[in-house]
């Protein structure tokens, strides 16, 4: 399994799971192209179980790594197609599959481009299940062979129990509202900081009837984790340097300490940091780089105020809008602003929390199908 980076490594979680079940004493291969992925990629593997980084796309390497391997079967999670591995599985009968498929606009336009490259390469996939009917369309468009449109993984995914309970708990103890910008990109954190310090509003909260607690005046708790931790010091010392004090996740003992930010500084506690919010801002979507994965915050029943820039995963983003939630803002200054009025109205709030809960019961059972389809694969009766 060749899960790329972070958000495909998580994504793949349900899925191994599955396999696990369905397939005992299943040995994994599991691949990565970044570090934060193969971070991740370690609570996936059991014993027996082995973890290197992709080979480069080059012919050489390729073979050394199929030879050595010899992998049963190929599934590239989500957006990673290589012309060179997916020619050599097609010359040595190895079954090569795109799993919780996804191509947007964008890369279709790019993949056009690069037609005499990127047609040979998906039309010598075995199999692709999309998540949703666009990115079907989409990557049909390419020749891939698209069986079937399963849904997302990643609504399959259970927050960590203990992350949950320790986030819930540092929010109870709190006593007041706290808001998440949560996986920011390189300028998100500049533009959310001037917001906050321009207007005075965003760090008070008038609670109304039924809202957090009867209390009249509560500052907001804003916390802030970066989506790539090479960029944590980066990201403490801008919030300094806009003169805010800092107090980073890696530095609590027991618990959050005062300050006006709280630095999210750490990696795979993602769960917790929703479940300490009451209202997520989602990174990478104020920025035009197609945001991150919204499920995540809505698992833990935490409502998402995005940007206009969703394109990685826009039928997500079009399912939580629907439910209720999520809320999309025309940009960062306004999804705070928006983050304010669902913290004076408990109402409000509430129901944008149940709207999360049911939003993940709704669409389960794409890692499933998947695990069923991958299967027959292996029966070679697909």
């Amino acid at each position: 399994m060749h899960a790329v980076s972070l958000g495909e490594t998580r994504a793949a979680a349900p899925l191994v799971a599955e396999l696990r079940k369905a397939l005992p004493g299943m040995r994994l291969l599991l691949t990565h192209g970044t570090a934060t992925g193969r971070a991740q990629g370690l609570s996936l593997l059991q014993d027996g179980d082995v973890q290197v980084w992709q080979p480069w796309d080059t012919a050489g390497a390729v073979h050394r790594f199929l030879a050595h391997f010899q992998p049963r079967i190929g599934l590239l999670v989500e957006t990673e197609v290589w012309p060179n591995m997916a020619a050599a599985c097609v010359a040595r009968g190895i079954p090569l599959c795109l799993v919780n498929a996804r191509m947007n606009a964008q890369s279709l336009a790019r993949a056009r481009r690069l037609a005499w490259l990127a047609r040979p390469a998906y039309g010598a996939l075995r199999a692709v299940w999309a998540q949703a009917q666009p990115d079907a369309e989409r990557l049909a468009a390419l020749g891939a062979p698209v069986r079937g449109v399963f849904g997302n993984f990643k609504f399959d995914a259970t927050p960590d129990a203990q992350q949950w309970k320790t986030g819930r708990d540092w929010h109870d103890a709190l006593g007041r509202p706290v808001a998440v910008l949560a996986n920011s990109r390189d300028g998100e954190e500049l533009m959310f900081l001037e917001s906050l310090k321009n207007n005075r509003a965003l760090a008070h909260v008038n609670t109304a009837q039924g809202a957090i607690d009867s209390v009249a005046n509560h500052e907001i708790q804003w916390l802030l984790v970066p989506r790539h931790p090479q960029r944590f010091d980066e990201v403490a010392a801008l919030c300094t340097a806009q003169g805010f004090s800092v107090s980073r996740r890696s530095q609590w003992l027991s618990g959050p300490q005062d300050a006006d930010i709280w630095l999210g500084d750490s990696l795979g506690e993602m769960a917790m940091y929703y479940a300490l919010a009451d209202v997520a801002l989602l990174g990478g979507s104020f920025a035009p780089l197609g945001g991150h994965n919204l499920i995540e915050a809505t698992a833990c029943e935490c409502p998402v105020l995005m940007g206009p820039h969703t394109f990685n995963f826009a039928q997500a983003a079009e399912l939580a809008v629907a439910a209720g939630a999520a809320f999309a803002c025309a940009d960062l200054p306004l999804a705070m602003d928006q983050a304010l009025v669902l913290l004076r109205s408990g109402p409000d709030l509430n129901r944008a929390r149940q709207a999360a809960r049911d939003l993940g019961r709704a669409h389960r059972g794409a890692a499933l199908l998947t695990c069923e389809a991958v299967q027959k694969v292996l029966r070679r009766q697909l």
